[in-house]
């Protein structure tokens, strides 16, 4: 690559670093994971960066950064069995309130892919219906109602524990 096309890499990367690394924490819930998903998603926009950077290049690197999220789920998602059943993790809250951001993450990480993938992308990346659809290769009402059913479990999980809450 030239050195001016790389400059203007360089330039795109410090630019959409932190954000994008705050999306990839927010659709996987780790932060080591989050730094792998977005290193690799530029290493492969910067392969493709001058396709990349003809239309619309954070687009296109957050596409790769879910595809990327989404891979990793499906290599994952294997069923382990055990013989012993896992501890509950007691609920925030006995005089001391866990910050909400960390909540938040945590009710992110405990909804399904889909609907984690749909509220990240809708109301943390400020995406439309139809961006989010396309950024995710599903209908537009596939958006709409696991948007839905992701935003009434978040309300759910974050809500649970706090008293006269309407």
């Amino acid at each position: 690559m030239k050195k001016d096309v790389e400059e203007e890499f360089a330039d795109f990367v410090r630019g959409v670093s932190p954000r994008l690394l705050t999306s990839a924490w927010m659709l996987s819930g780790d932060p080591h994971v989050a730094e792998e998903l977005v290193q690799e998603s530029l290493v492969r926009v910067y392969v493709h960066w001058r396709r990349a950077k003809a239309d619309n290049p954070l687009a296109y690197t957050r596409r790769v950064l879910v595809n990327l999220h989404t891979d990793r789920w499906r290599k994952r998602r294997r069923e382990v069995l055990t013989d012993t059943v896992p501890e509950i993790d007691p609920s925030p809250g006995h005089g001391q309130r866990v910050d909400l951001a960390l909540d938040l993450v945590r009710a992110l990480h405990a909804l399904p892919r889909r609907e984690r993938e749909c509220v990240v992308l809708r109301h943390y990346l400020d995406l439309s219906e139809k961006d989010t659809a396309a950024t995710l290769g599903v209908a537009v009402g596939t958006v709409k109602s696991s948007t839905s059913r992701g935003l009434a479990a978040l309300r759910a999980a974050l809500t649970q524990g706090e008293p006269n809450h309407v």
